[in-house]
């Protein structure tokens, strides 16, 4: 069979104030051009769908309409819920999605059989699919119980937990020798590489689990959460597909793809990247302003490190010089590195250490320090 891989697609992610939703559309599309394309026999979509737990109707209607062109190639379509993602939410869309002939998870389930999925392909290959939604460390413990699990057993890792969960469910689903086992689910692999753009809180080693919480007999592990695409070493194959659009400045470096895999019950899975276009770029560019003005830069939406000293108006002067600048720092090696004692700083008054404060960041104005000044009279 062949299947294809995506994930974190956090549609209305707003970038430093700037929303991407007509860049997020043209990514999504590319998505489903490559599944037109390469007609693959299921899809899986591994969560992150939104970047928020309260999408806006443009962005819920964005990623239906993603889901639905994806289903309308004629694959089958799994999708589950991310950290980003309300779960609950979703799950209230399941007869939607039912109806369209999409599968979807939000949340783990009181039975196994809810997380398995079923299918044969047009050329009558039988697979299974382990859709395991993300699971926070909170609900890990309530999970395990629902699988009637001791509450000593309970006293244990995340990584026990997770392992313990998807071998109990692998029991019960990959039975069939004749049949091509997989698993979707949402979370951070020891040994991976972050994109830039993860939940930290979220990816932290409390929340990192090794590979081989994942059964020898899978064919394939669909993961989402890490925006890099990247295969890890394991009892099986691992993969991150990465996410199909640059989410922030952190992630220059990532290339935009899904993954494509061809395996049977019989032969390992055949693994390939597809790149997206790149659509509109996110640099970070650094220099004096006689520099920055000589750049080219384009469309990119831009990360700028100016190397000036600190003053009143250079945030609006790099602003003049770079319209699509979205994030503006002064380089760490133009600020002042003779801090006063903190004897020096107990003698000064709130409002002076806030003018430094500005000063030191290259903020400083004269009507944020008036702001100031009045607001902290008025609580003083």
């Amino acid at each position: 069979m062949k299947l294809m891989h995506t994930s974190d697609w956090h549609v209305g992610k707003v970038l430093k104030g700037q929303a991407r939703q007509e860049e997020q559309i043209a990514a999504l599309a590319a998505v489903v051009a490559v599944a037109r394309d390469e007609q693959p026999d299921l899809v899986i979509m591994a969560g992150d769908l939104y970047d928020n737990a309260a999408p806006s109707p443009d962005s819920q209607k964005i990623v239906t309409r993603a889901l639905s062109a994806l289903r309308a190639t004629g694959a089958e379509v799994i999708v589950i819920a991310g950290n980003h993602d309300n779960g609950a939410a979703l799950d209230a869309l399941r007869s939607w999605a039912d109806a369209a002939g999409i599968t979807l998870r939000g949340r783990v389930s009181e039975k196994a059989a809810d997380h398995i999925v079923s299918g044969v392909t047009a050329g009558g290959e039988a697979w299974r699919c382990i859709a395991l939604p993300f699971l926070s460390q909170r609900f890990a413990v309530r999970a395990l119980e629902m699988f009637e699990m001791t509450q000593a057993e309970a006293q244990s890792t995340y990584a026990d937990h997770l392992q313990r969960l998807l071998t109990g469910i692998a029991d019960e689903a990959f039975t069939d020798p004749d049949a091509i086992n997989l698993i979707t689910a949402h979370l951070t692999v020891v040994g991976g590489l972050v994109g830039g753009g993860e939940r930290e809180a979220h990816t932290i080693m409390g929340y990192a689990v090794p590979s081989m919480v994942f059964p020898e007999q899978t064919h394939y592990v669909a993961l989402g959460h890490l925006h890099r695409a990247q295969s890890l070493i394991g009892r099986c194959p691992v993969r991150y597909c990465g996410s199909p659009i640059a989410i922030d400045f952190g992630e220059v470096e990532n290339t935009p793809s899904v993954t494509m895999v061809e395996v049977s019950a019989r032969t390992a899975a055949v693994i390939r990247e597809v790149p997206l276009p790149v659509g509109i770029g996110l640099r970070t560019v650094r220099g004096s302003l006689a520099q920055l003005a000589e750049l080219e830069t384009g469309d990119a939406w831009l990360r700028v490190v100016v190397s000036e000293s600190p003053r009143a108006g250079l945030r609006e002067e790099v602003q003049e010089l770079l319209p699509r600048a979205l994030e503006i720092r002064v380089d760490p090696a133009m600020l002042p590195t003779d801090r006063p004692s903190r004897e020096a700083r107990a003698e000064r008054s709130p409002v002076d250490l806030f003018n430094d404060y500005l000063t030191q960041r290259g903020h400083a104005d004269d009507a944020t320090k008036a702001l100031f000044e009045k607001l902290y009279s008025e609580v003083s």
